[in-house]
């Protein structure tokens, strides 16, 4: 296992996250939370209540009035409706956010390399009306997942995320805890989760404000490793 002070990338919140007993490995340059000393249940904990930290992860957005189309051009699919997130071939995910921009988060894997290929397209010929969002330096990024997800947020935040209100593929650009944040709907395999970013400079506050709203219905961080399983081991949402 890794120490999360050996990579020059790791979580906003890997202190609290070691405090839990997480360990630690490399994906995709970074210290990740693989698990909590516990890999083989933290798939059943996923499946009742379970929040993981993906901060370390890639994932960039795109602003401008020609941000869409530059997307478009490199393959990017769906940016078709506003607050709505399409899956893309290899497991990222594409969230169009306003007319004029766009979030894309990695495969969860650290395969495939979506977001760092657009980054360095853009680098490399700049597109006037598209520039880049360094989301990855900006915003915290954590997953709910559960049977108890929706019911969790319920008590922090005051949009309705039930699935028959709130489908996998919605997203909310909302207040939780009186802090904004993007809030994507999806299914880890039959598991339902949302993707939750935010100010990076409130990720410590905001995984201690989830986890405490967890506690009423026995939920436990998870590390990436169990979210994976729940994906098949593959290139699922995110």
């Amino acid at each position: 296992m890794a120490e999360p002070a050996s990579y020059a990338r790791r979580s906003f919140v890997y202190r609290e996250l070691a405090a839990c007993g997480a360990r630690f490995g490399g994906v995709a340059g970074a210290a990740v939370a693989l698990d909590f000393g516990e890999p083989g249940t933290e798939r059943q904990s996923l499946a009742r209540l379970g929040l993981c930290d993906l901060s370390p992860l890639p994932r960039v957005g795109f602003k401008g009035p020609a941000a869409l189309d530059w997307l478009r051009a490199r393959r990017v699919l769906g940016l078709d409706r506003d607050n709505r997130a399409d899956m893309q071939r290899g497991g990222a995910l594409a969230a169009r956010l306003a007319p004029t921009e766009a979030l894309i988060l990695g495969n969860l894997t650290g395969r495939g390399n979506l977001c760092g290929r657009l980054e360095t397209a853009l680098d490399a010929d700049p597109e006037p009306g598209c520039y880049k969002v360094l989301r990855r330096d900006g915003s915290f990024h954590f997953l709910l997942g559960g049977m108890h997800a929706a019911e969790t947020m319920a008590t922090l935040c005051g949009v309705d995320l039930r699935a028959r209100a709130f489908p996998a593929g919605s997203i909310a650009q909302t207040s939780v805890a009186r802090m904004s944040m993007i809030v994507i709907a999806v299914s880890l395999g039959e598991i339902p989760a949302f993707h939750l970013l935010g100010d990076s400079a409130s990720a410590a506050y905001a995984w201690g404000v989830l986890v405490d709203a967890m506690t009423g219905f026995d939920g436990k961080p998870v590390g990436l490793d169990a979210v994976r399983d729940a994906l098949g081991n593959g290139a699922g949402p995110g």
